[in-house]
């Protein structure tokens, strides 16, 4: 896909068409594997195109979610994912479909584990193959156990909370209509939102909390409802970090990158439903930040944990 930012702007988006897009963008083709790329535990292997994304790279959750669609599909049936990890190798150039082959590494008795990387083409004809991310990912079957869970905080109800859009309202800036108008999750902050100025309580804030779901309603089957909350865990991993630092998304000379990125599944859950992101950034240091998360239902469950380390500079003006 080849579309600029620009290009998908509209003056009146369509929320259900902008949820549909994320659908297809996960919804993987099967393509034959290649035999010079191939291990002796080659499964398969599949094919996805890419969303516009500011800083004309892949977003990093697009392709943490196609890759979970893509271990997803050569599982036994009846098993979900509970856990990946996920090292991001280089940035994705969003002209060029990304390829993902899959190893079968275990299948047991109640646990299957698969290793995948997402590859691109060379960017010259001197140079190999890039891969731009490669996941561990362990699947699981249905099984009763010992159950003990965090509860999820006190927070208000995201339905009076502003949206992206009315909180960028007037800012001409294509990320921030980009922001507002395109992204496939409706994101709603509880803590005061950090797009456009520092928390001003940066000395104390020590956690953020914000709402997701899909921006529509969707119909997908339980693998896609699997890769979408990977594909929404990736938006906001930075902020803690940016918050405990009294800095912003704007802040002249702001570098960052995600390096790895962990899911753990304790429930499956609709995407079409509203989820609680509570995170903190435990540390920062080295040029990286760590930061820690959980998601929550609305009933209070807590469904997800995540943790993502990245590189984070600031660049001194000149």
């Amino acid at each position: 896909m080849t579309s600029t930012i620009n290009d998908m702007m509209s003056p009146s988006p369509d929320p259900s068409q902008i949820a549909a897009g994320l659908i297809d963008l996960l919804d993987l083709r099967e393509i034959e594997t290649a035999a010079d790329f191939a291990t002796p535990a080659t499964v398969a292997a599949f094919e996805g195109d890419s969303s516009p994304h500011p800083g004309g790279h892949v977003f990093g959750g697009q392709v943490m979610g196609q890759a979970v669609t893509a271990v997803g599909r050569t599982t036994p049936a009846g098993r979900r994912i509970h856990s990946m990890y996920s090292y991001f190798l280089a940035p994705g150039d969003p002209s060029h479909p990304i390829r993902f082959q899959v190893d079968a590494l275990r299948d047991g008795g109640s646990f299957s584990v698969r290793r995948v990387l997402a590859t691109q083409p060379a960017r010259s004809a001197d140079e190999p193959e890039r891969t731009i991310l490669a996941m561990t990912a362990s699947f699981q079957e249905q099984q009763d156990g010992l159950e003990h869970q965090e509860r999820a905080p006190q927070a208000p109800d995201p339905e009076g909370l502003p949206t992206t859009a009315e909180v960028l309202r007037g800012i001409d800036h294509p990320v921030a209509r980009y922001w507002a108008t395109q992204r496939p999750i409706d994101i709603r902050h509880v803590t005061d939102p950090i797009y456009l100025r520092p928390d001003p309580a940066s000395d104390t804030a020590d956690t953020q909390m914000v709402w997701m779901r899909t921006l529509a309603p969707v119909r997908a089957d339980p693998l896609l409802h699997d890769a979408i909350l990977a594909f929404a865990s990736d938006y906001t991993p930075f902020e803690p970090i940016l918050r405990r630092q009294g800095l912003s998304w704007i802040t002249p000379g702001l570098r960052m990158a995600t390096v790895d990125h962990a899911i753990w599944w304790h429930r499956h859950v609709d995407a079409n439903e509203w989820l609680l992101y509570v995170q903190r950034s435990p540390s920062a240091s080295g040029g990286r930040g760590l930061t820690h998360g959980q998601l929550f239902d609305r009933a209070g469950d807590l469904v997800a944990t995540v943790t993502q380390e990245g590189m984070i500079r600031v660049k001194p003006a000149e």
